[in-house]
């Protein structure tokens, strides 16, 4: 059985000093190939290192809604420019992201729409997908992508709304909208009843899973550093929940993350 971890975060300091140990437990869990996102292009070489040293990774580049960098001065056009510069510069990025909204902590929402806006239309532009954060934001990231596909009708946005947390009716949007929906460790709380619905209703081929490592444990590991290994019981909550064979969704899964992402 094989998975794929759409999103990790294996660059930050909680795994400075056993990220080798952490690669053999996530192949160990038969997790052959990850996505690593991207919160500022300026951790961009530091990811391109990490894949170096681990092929089976492949990443994104992008400006995550809450970085500093937009926070403090709004968007640059000139960050833009760079993280299109640097997508072209390596054939491993297979994406442009997390780029999205965030208006859970962060009230600087003009800028957070036009750098989403601008990286949207660099995915377009090169044929990337996107990886889309978005929290407390459905409304506005729906019609942000409404609003960019018009101007190209005939190359709608393509990408994942990562680490999903929408009831129903939003999940509905996004898949309406042609987005795969990726569900992370938090399908496995015991609360998140909406969000168990909405893992009921995405079609199996618009269906991925992700750890979001380090945040976001899953149960049984909740409460503790995520990592990539853990994916596996993302998978598993997801596949109970829609009444599967875990050993179907992983390949589902997998098979859906290898088409969108190119891997």
């Amino acid at each position: 059985m094989q998975l794929v971890d759409t999103h990790v975060h294996i660059n930050f300091q909680d795994f400075q000093n056993d990220l080798t140990l952490v690669r053999d437990r996530w192949l160990a869990n038969g997790i052959t190939k990850l996505v690593h996102s991207c919160v500022t292009p300026d951790e961009f070489e530091q990811i391109q290192a990490i894949a170096d040293q681990f092929p089976e990774v492949s990443f994104a580049v992008g400006l995550h809604p809450l970085d500093k960098q937009l926070n403090n001065s709004g968007w640059q056009p000139e960050i833009g420019d760079r993280i299109k510069e640097l997508a072209i510069s390596d054939q491993r990025v297979v994406a442009i992201g997390e780029t999205g909204l965030d208006f859970f902590k962060s009230d600087s929402k003009e800028a957070q729409i036009a750098a989403f806006k601008s990286q949207l239309r660099t995915a377009r532009a090169l044929n990337l997908p996107v990886i889309i954060h978005s929290r407390e934001a459905a409304i506005a990231t729906r019609e942000v992508l409404q609003s960019v596909n018009q101007e190209a009708p005939a190359q709608p946005i393509r990408g994942v709304m990562h680490c999903w947390a929408g009831n129903p009716e939003e999940t509905q949007w996004f898949i309406d909208l042609g987005m795969y929906i990726s569900f992370s460790g938090v399908v496995t709380f015991k609360n998140a009843h909406d969000l168990h619905e909405s893992a009921k209703i995405v079609p199996s081929d618009r269906l991925l899973v992700e750890t979001d490592c380090p945040f976001l444990a899953p149960v049984p590991k909740r409460g503790k550093r995520n990592e990539p290994a853990y994916v596996l019981h993302v998978a598993e909550g997801v596949a109970k929940l829609r009444g599967e064979e875990l050993s179907s969704l992983a390949a589902q899964t997998t098979d859906n993350a290898y088409k969108l992402f190119n891997l």
